[in-house]
C-alpha cells in the first residue's frame, strides 16, 4: 500500500502514482482476477460509472472479450440524481443519461469506478442499479483504492490501494477522456 504525505507549506504538488503501463497492468490484471473469479465471462456484464468508471469498464471488457472469446455488455451509469448531497451540490450536478441497453437481471454485474473513496457514489451508483433490474449479485471494481470510507463498502478488485489525506485529490486521466493515461495525487 501507498502511504502519501499531506504537501508541505500548503503548496499544490503533484505526484504521478500510476504510469500509463501501471494502468494497463492493473486493468489487465483485473480483467483476469474476475474471469478467475466468475468462473469464465458467460453472466457478466459491466457497468461504468459516468464519468470515469466507463472507459474503464470498457478496456476491462475489452480484456475480457479478447481473452474468453464472449461479448461482454458495457452500460454506462449516471448516479447524479441518487446522490445523498444533492441539497449541497445540486446546482452544479449536470445529469448525463444513463446507457444501459441491455437486460442485467439475473447476471453478475461488475460496477466500475476510477477512484473509491468515501464510498458514496458506490452507494449511490447501487440504488440507482434498482431502476434496471436485479442482478444475481454486483461486484466492485476500482482502479484507485484510497481508503477513507465512510460507507462500508469495499472493492472487489482494485488497480492500487493507497493511503491518502482527505485533502489530497486522486485523479485519474485516461485518453479517453481527453487525458494521457496516469493517475496523480495533488
Amino acid at each position: 500500500m501507498l502511504k502519501l504525505k499531506a504537501s508541505n507549506m500548503g503548496k499544490t504538488q503533484q505526484k504521478v502514482i500510476m504510469s500509463e503501463a501501471d494502468i494497463s497492468r492493473s486493468i489487465n490484471r483485473m480483467a483476469k482476477e474476475i474471469v478467475e473469479k466468475d468462473k469464465g465471462a458467460q453472466d457478466l456484464v459491466f457497468i461504468g460509472i459516468m464519468d470515469g468508471g466507463l472507459p474503464i469498464a470498457k478496456r476491462l471488457a475489452s480484456m475480457i472479450e479478447e481473452s474468453e472469446r464472449v461479448k461482454v455488455p458495457v452500460g454506462g451509469l449516471d448516479v447524479s440524481l441518487y446522490r445523498d448531497d444533492l441539497s449541497i451540490r445540486g446546482k452544479n450536478i449536470e445529469p448525463k443519461r444513463s446507457d444501459i441497453s441491455f437486460s442485467i437481471d439475473k447476471k453478475t454485474v461488475i460496477l466500475v469506478d476510477d477512484v473509491l473513496f468515501h464510498g458514496r457514489t458506490v452507494r449511490a451508483a447501487l440504488d440507482s442499479l434498482n431502476d434496471y433490474g436485479r442482478p444475481a449479485r454486483v461486484q466492485l471494481a476500482v482502479l484507485v483504492d484510497r481508503g477513507n470510507r465512510e460507507l462500508p463498502i469495499q472493492p472487489d478488485f482494485f488497480g492500487k490501494k493507497i493511503t491518502s489525506s482527505l485533502e489530497d485529490q486522486v485523479v485519474v486521466l485516461l485518453t479517453e477522456n481527453g487525458g494521457s493515461d496516469q493517475v496523480v495525487i495533488k
